[in-house]
């Protein structure tokens, strides 16, 4: 498609409360929860950065200032650490402030995330564009956004991310039934059901946290009303343009079998820490060396709790 824009912008929606990690998250927002010595939302912007998406808007709510503090310079830290000579640690505070153009803005209503897509229209414009949710954490050895990007450019439509789930966590997923396209290793989706019972579910395949969307969501999530949880939902106004020909028309799937991390998952945020950290020349060779000799002393059933002595 000789007229189709170059995908260069990222929205990263961020106005989640984090409830489930609450009380951690009373005070902090949770994708300032740390994996390993960075936040979860630093990775999550580099990914975007690193296929090329430096112009970043992020829809945040309230208490969501430290989002933005992270990713702002902090002179008097970064002054003690140069007269300290400390260059490793120098490095690293002002990597997250010169990661790429980043914008804020605050959703308002929680709505839903099709609301806080849809918040970034005036940012965004008539240009395709990605959405990368601010607490999945896709493993930067593994490609994914980079090659939605390219099947966005390749067919005009919207693509979203699939991965192959356990149909018993399939409840908590938007769903995809997809068709082949022959030649392609990308497929089409026919529809998408948001959190459907197992017994409802179209197939195993869940959609995750990145997106690359024709600007046409725009309109529809206009004309979408409220769905499941009364919340404007993405995935209705996606099974609208999965729907439609011509312009904007079409849903495209890229099924990802590499690491992807849920960081609003309690479980999954653990795996990410073990996982990342243990991959580190840092910290691996020690971190590998005590999980194998922790791992020898587990039994089948959790040890039993001893209770304090009362005072």
């Amino acid at each position: 498609m000789t007229d189709q824009k170059r995908v260069r912008k990222a929205v990263i929606p961020a106005a989640g409360l984090g409830t489930r990690f609450l009380p951690a998250t009373k005070a902090m927002p949770k994708e300032m929860l740390p994996v390993v010595d960075k936040p979860a939302i630093q990775y999550v912007v580099k990914e975007a950065v690193d296929a090329g998406l430096d112009n970043i808007l992020m829809i945040t709510g309230r208490s969501k200032r430290a989002l933005e503090d992270h990713f702002d310079r902090v002179p008097d830290i970064e002054a003690t650490l140069e007269a300290k000579g400390d260059t490793g640690k120098l490095a690293a505070v002002r990597e997250s402030s010169n990661l790429g153009d980043l914008h804020y803005l605050r959703q308002g209503d929680p709505k839903g995330l099709g609301h806080a897509v849809l918040r970034a229209a005036g940012h965004v414009g008539d240009e395709p564009f990605a959405v990368l949710l601010g607490d999945d954490i896709i493993d930067e050895r593994d490609e994914l956004l980079t090659t939605m990007i390219d099947v966005q450019e390749k067919t005009g439509g919207s693509v979203v991310a699939l991965m192959e789930v356990d149909p018993e966590m399939i409840s908590s997923y938007g769903v995809a039934a997809i068709n082949d396209v022959p030649g392609e290793a990308y497929v089409r989706i026919d529809h998408m059901v948001e959190k459907p019972d197992r017994d409802e579910a179209p197939s195993n395949l869940a959609v995750i946290g990145r997106y690359v969307l024709h600007p046409a969501v725009f309109e529809v999530l206009e004309d979408t009303p409220p769905g499941r949880g009364n919340e404007i939902q993405l995935t209705d106004a996606l099974q609208t343009l999965a729907r439609r020909d011509g312009e904007g028309g079409g849903v495209y799937g890229v099924v990802f079998r590499g690491r992807r991390y849920d960081t609003g998952d309690k479980l999954s945020y653990i795996q990410a820490v073990i996982t990342l950290a243990s991959d580190r020349e840092d910290l691996g060779p020690a971190l590998r060396a005590w999980i194998k000799d922790y791992a020898s002393t587990l039994a089948d059933e959790p040890r039993e709790t001893v209770a304090a002595p009362a005072e």
